[in-house]
């Protein structure tokens, strides 16, 4: 099996794999869950970090070049090694982003909403359940509920920043960070794409204008080509009567 080949097919089962651990995640985040509930959704995130952790396996083996793929996939590396810290677990669902970027398409359009309501949305959600998880239990800590958590993500994620929730821990700031830094990645990409979506626009505009006025100077250049034929004709006429 080429390597090609089986990203094929590992994709959408990879993305079902992602899905199930961000739910047994959020459910255990918010639902607050402990003793026996808590162990089997722990055990269920374990279980698609395996999975995880084969698929980092097989693309490294299957690699035509592995050292050089090794190289340029160190975050998939990290995806599989961070498992410890739970708040960095949800790097993993990086494979959703990537999934919808392949599946969308590649018009622009296409791009933007993925963009706007897949990487946003999926972000924001993301981002207030991991630093719901390290903040509810600190001591001093602003951010006790989703709603709080949810709230901060969206004004953190926009660059708005009102300072009313903020994190206290150290691992709760490095998930802000997280969330800054790809907030201003989203939002770039966003704004390339519709620049780009109205210059195509503007683009097929010209096109449009620039038809629509050639049809009637061909029009225009067809009966003069017309005239000069039959001018020409009635001069070849001429010539022959004053031959005769």
């Amino acid at each position: 099996m080429t390597h090609q080949r089986y990203r094929d097919l590992a994709e959408w089962p990879l993305m079902g794999t992602a899905l199930i651990f961000l739910a047994a995640y959020a459910w255990q985040v918010i639902g607050r869950l402990e003793g026996s509930g808590a162990s089997w959704l722990e055990a269920v995130m374990w279980a698609t970090w395996i999975v995880f952790a084969i698929d980092y396996a097989a693309n490294l083996w299957l690699a035509p070049r592995r050292w050089d793929w090794f190289v340029r996939n160190l975050h998939e590396l990290l995806i599989v090694a961070l498992p410890f810290f739970r708040p960095l677990r949800l790097l993993r669902l990086v494979t959703l982003l990537s999934v919808l970027h392949r599946t969308v398409g590649e018009t622009l359009r296409g791009r933007v909403v993925t963009y706007v309501a897949g990487s946003a949305g999926m972000l924001i959600f993301v981002g207030a359940l991991a630093v719901l998880d390290v903040e509810q239990s600190a001591p001093d800590a602003k951010i006790v509920t989703f709603g709080d958590a949810l709230w901060w993500a969206i004004t953190t994620i926009t660059t708005v920043g009102y300072g009313d929730l903020y994190p206290v821990t150290p691992i709760g700031r490095l998930v802000a960070a997280a969330l800054m830094m790809s907030g201003i990645a989203v939002l770039g990409v966003v704004t390339a794409s519709i620049a780009s979506w109205l210059v195509q626009r503007v683009e097929d505009t010209a096109e449009s204008v620039a038809e629509a006025v050639e049809e009637p100077v061909r029009a225009e250049v067809a009966e003069l080509v017309a005239e000069i034929s039959a001018l020409r004709r009635e001069i070849a006429e001429l010539k022959e009567n004053r031959t005769v």
